[in-house]
């Protein structure tokens, strides 16, 4: 465009030196007309020049509302990636506590189990010292049943059943022996058929070294005061001790394994309101039992095989 117009001004010069000039008219407007085809020519292509400029700025505008439009998608974009990176953040976090916690549940997954083995642990001591002591029971039991056959056995010969009777209760044996047969009326002296009975008991005294012995007196309800004895209590006592003294020195029985009791009018085996019911009271017991060690020896699991 800047060239067309230079051209336009060499025409105009050039016309400006024709007229001081002598050209003819003929090669003037020979000259215009082809300056004018000329000056066409420039227009035309100034035109489109123009066309073209309009087209490239309205293209470049468009460009820029892309480069806009895109800005803001980057921001937006960017916004997003902002949001996301926080989200993840949370989500670290979140993570972290997860970790934390399922550790501290582990922690505590160990220590239930940990008290569950130990309470099953405890459970089966128990079930064990149970069966032990069933065990122990048993033994015991059986101890105490032969030791009564014996007895009955060897006592049986010569002596009236009304007047020994041997039982077993619980852990211990023991021979309730009326008072008729052992002492005289009223008195702790021993009767003849005493020293027949006694001699008996002490054979097994004798072969069952790990036995304690105990001598109990009982009494009626009926009071007694003489020169010699107080009251029943004292009778009872005076009697047992009759018992312990003669085991010990007529029958050689270990002193350190025999007891003595009183126990009165009280723990009567029946009312003391007839006859009959008084002379059953009126007894003396001799209880077979096993020496207090030698009944934790039968709690001892190195002693007793449970099956």
């Amino acid at each position: 465009m800047i060239q067309s117009r230079k051209g336009l001004f060499a025409v105009i010069i050039m016309l400006s030196v024709l007229a001081t000039s002598c050209i003819s008219k003929k090669e003037l407007s020979k000259i215009q007309t082809e300056h004018e085809k000329s000056l066409a020519v420039a227009n035309e292509q100034l035109g489109k020049c123009g066309a073209e400029l309009s087209k490239s700025l309205e293209r470049i505008s468009a460009l820029e509302g892309e480069r806009q439009k895109l800005n803001a998608e980057i921001k937006g974009l960017e916004n997003v990636v902002a949001l996301k990176a926080e989200q993840i953040d949370d989500l670290k976090k979140q993570r972290d506590q997860q970790v934390n916690q399922v550790g501290d549940l582990t922690v505590l997954s160990q220590s239930a189990s940990n008290n569950i083995k130990e309470t099953l642990q405890q459970l089966e001591k128990k079930d064990k010292y149970i069966q032990l002591l069933q065990a122990a029971r048993t033994k015991a039991d059986s101890i105490n049943l032969a030791l009564a056959v014996n007895l009955k056995n060897v006592l049986e010969d010569g002596i009236d059943d009304k007047d020994v009777e041997v039982k077993v209760d619980k852990t211990v044996v023991f021979i309730n022996i009326s008072d008729k047969m052992l002492f005289k009326s009223g008195s702790a002296s021993l009767t003849p058929r005493a020293y027949e009975v006694l001699e008996k008991i002490a054979k097994i005294i004798e072969s069952r070294p790990e036995l304690e012995v105990m001598i109990e007196g009982y009494t009626d309800s009926d009071p007694i005061s003489t020169s010699c004895i107080t009251d029943n209590w004292d009778l009872s006592v005076k009697r047992s001790t009759t018992v312990v003294r003669t085991l010990q020195k007529n029958y050689q029985i270990d002193p350190n394994r025999l007891i003595a009791a009183g126990r009165g009018q009280y723990n009567a085996l029946t009312s003391n309101d007839t006859a009959a019911g008084k002379a059953m009271n009126r007894r003396t017991r001799i209880i077979l039992l096993p020496k207090l060690g030698q009944f934790y020896d039968l709690l001892n699991p190195s002693n007793v095989t449970v099956d």
